[in-house]
C-alpha cells in the first residue's frame, strides 16, 4: 500500500458508514477520530449540523493524570467524559459512529467505558 491509501481506505470506510447513519435531536452521532497520539470524540446533532458535546486526550480534565497511561487507558477516560458531559446536557441515548475504524482497540475502550458511564447506544 502506498503512502496515503490507509487515510483514504478509512475515509471510503467512513462514507459507507455514514450512509447508513444519522444523528438527530432525540439521538445524536457519537463520532470517533483517532490519530497517532490522541483520540477525540463529539456528540453531533446532523440535522442541525451542531456539535453538542466534545472530549479528547488534550481536555485539561484528561490530560494531567492521563500522560502516564497507555493508549488504550486514555480512550476509555475520553469515554467517560464525553458521557459525563452528554448526561450532563440531558443526553442519554447516541448512534455509535466508529469513523471508519475497526470496532476494536481504543475506539472499543472509548465505547464501552460511555457505556458504563451510562450513555447507550
Amino acid at each position: 500500500m502506498k503512502k496515503g491509501e490507509a487515510r483514504i481506505a478509512r475515509k471510503r470506510r467512513h462514507l459507507r458508514v455514514r450512509a447508513k447513519l444519522s444523528g438527530n435531536a432525540s439521538r445524536p452521532r457519537l463520532c470517533v477520530f483517532r490519530s497517532l497520539n490522541h483520540i477525540y470524540a463529539q456528540i453531533i446533532n446532523d440535522e442541525q449540523g451542531h456539535t453538542l458535546v466534545t472530549a479528547s486526550t488534550l481536555d485539561q480534565d484528561i490530560k494531567s493524570g492521563a500522560d502516564s497511561q497507555a493508549k488504550s487507558a486514555r480512550a476509555g477516560l475520553v469515554g467517560s467524559l464525553v458521557a459525563k458531559r452528554a448526561l450532563d446536557n440531558g443526553i442519554k441515548e447516541v448512534v455509535f459512529d466508529r469513523g471508519g475504524y475497526k470496532y476494536h482497540g481504543r475506539v472499543k475502550a472509548l465505547a464501552e467505558a460511555a457505556r458504563q458511564a451510562g450513555l447507550k447506544f
